[in-house]
């Protein structure tokens, strides 16, 4: 049985067709947001972290019909085309840090990057640990990530002293 699902997805009004007993990983992958990766599908690699209400979530637990009404936001979200060339501050830190290696495991540490620097503007290391608990990645020893957490902060209020 197909249902349709009617949410926020990165502040747009969306509508997914999933079948019932759909994840939301897999409703939103087959609705063309590949860019929520898929990994274990038992939530413990973070691959698929998406925000819902601005909380970091596994989205190979959830239910796509669970998240009806629901505010959701991927990596894309950073992405900004359109707005300009300036990389999104978090992606910026990412990348001088190079935190980036093969990339799988980046759409999700991102998003609990901006969850954390969102409700936290200034994190200690553990605080950055903590963040990106629950992200395997196979290609570093997190330093580098860690390091790309507290540049993003750094970098975001920056942008907050420029602008205000």
């Amino acid at each position: 049985m197909t249902i349709t699902v009617n949410l926020t997805i990165n502040d747009k009004p969306a509508r997914l067709k999933a079948r019932m007993g759909d994840t939301l990983l897999d409703a939103l992958r087959g609705n063309g947001f590949v860019e929520v990766k898929k990994g274990c599908a038992e939530g413990t690699c973070g691959s698929c972290v998406v925000l819902v209400a601005g909380e970091p979530l596994y989205a190979c637990l959830l239910f796509a019909a669970s998240m009806e009404g629901q505010a959701v936001t991927t990596s894309m979200i950073l992405d900004r085309p359109g707005v300009d060339e300036t990389p999104h501050p978090i992606i910026k830190a990412f990348v001088e840090e190079a935190g980036v290696q093969c990339g799988y495991c980046v759409p999700g540490m991102v998003l609990s990057t901006s969850a954390l620097l969102k409700r936290n503007p200034s994190p200690t290391e553990a605080e950055a640990r903590r963040a990106l608990d629950g992200h395997l990645c196979r290609c570093t020893g997190y330093v580098k990530q860690i390091k790309a957490v507290l540049r993003a902060a750094e970098l975001l209020r920056a942008a907050d002293t420029r602008e205000g």
